[in-house]
């Protein structure tokens, strides 16, 4: 086993699963007062998080006149709002409710004279609870959470490197606080078919995301029902034979439940090279799905 580095740290989903299920549930809250503020931008790219050096921010926010912004510092644990005009406050990430964090934080906008409504109900999660009455998750052990985020800077980093390879229509580097997982998705530049339905996600929401054909890429740190940090990568619409190709690296395998390559972050952890091995499993499965698609990769690649 290699030694743990901060850089790529040892994620074992069971040992935070449920500090997993509610800092999923506080992103949640926080992405919705972006997605209410927050100008309109295709595919739905103006509500996800941002990764940050010190833990995930909603980047400024217009307010009246101001912005502002909230900040999760996984270094210090707390949520950290700032506005334009030089206020600052905190509250501090410990175990407490869903129901409290909504409540304090909603509080604490009202301070500053930032007047939000959101909807509060959660997204993309089975059975959901409202925020206002979810006092069922309520945990948070702060080393497992600055773990998560260790990894997800790295990954931040290979994920922007991955992007700046392609020269045509690509989506940001973002964190989607809905399905809880870090993503970034290139464009052949052609339309799509209408996607069909998903049970967790509105069909308005849905056939927006997949309006063009996609080869996307992400990270899970083990929710959604797989159970372990992986990385995953797709076609939409999937061509003929994507889940024949083979890929790299050899660790790297189609999983026919779920219709993605997948590659488990525990494999990428103990390679020798992670970044590079990361790199090459992003690389291989966008080749793949281009390459059977008959997508221009001359014109849109460096």
């Amino acid at each position: 086993m290699q030694p743990d580095n901060p850089r790529w740290p040892r994620l074992v989903y069971a040992d935070w699963q449920d500090s997993c299920a509610t800092l999923q549930l506080w992103t949640q809250i926080v992405g919705k007062i972006r997605l209410a503020l927050a100008s309109p931008v295709n595919h739905w790219w103006h509500v996800p998080l941002y990764v940050t050096s010190r833990g995930l921010t909603t980047s400024p926010m217009p307010y009246r006149g101001l912005t502002f912004q909230i900040d999760f510092d996984f270094i210090d644990h707390v949520l950290r709002i700032e506005t334009s005009d030089g206020r600052r406050d905190d509250i501090a990430l410990a175990p407490r409710s869903v129901a409290d964090f909504y409540a304090e934080i909603m509080s604490r906008l009202r301070a500053f004279g930032l007047e939000v409504r959101i909807w509060p109900v959660p997204v993309e999660i089975a059975d959901p609870i409202r925020f206002d009455q979810d006092r069922i998750h309520a945990a948070y052990d702060g080393v497992q959470v600055n773990r998560f985020w260790q990894a997800l800077a790295e990954i931040d980093q290979v994920f922007a490197a991955f992007r700046g390879q392609f020269i045509g229509k690509a989506s940001p580097v973002h964190f989607f606080w809905g399905s809880f997982d870090h993503a970034v998705t290139r464009f052949s530049g052609r339309r799509a078919p209408p996607p069909p339905s998903n049970p967790m996600i509105p069909d308005r929401v849905n056939r927006e995301a997949y309006s063009h054909e996609v080869s996307s890429c992400g990270f899970w740190p083990g929710n959604g029902g797989f159970g372990e940090a992986a990385f995953y990568c797709y076609a939409y619409p999937q061509p003929a034979g994507f889940g024949d190709v083979k890929i790299r690296p050899d660790a790297g395998y189609y999983n026919k439940d779920i219709g993605e390559f997948i590659l488990t972050y525990e494999a990428v952890r103990q390679s020798a090279a992670p970044r590079e091995t990361l790199l090459e499993f992003l690389q291989s499965t966008y080749a793949a799905a281009a390459d059977l698609a008959k997508w221009d990769r001359a014109a849109l690649e460096r």
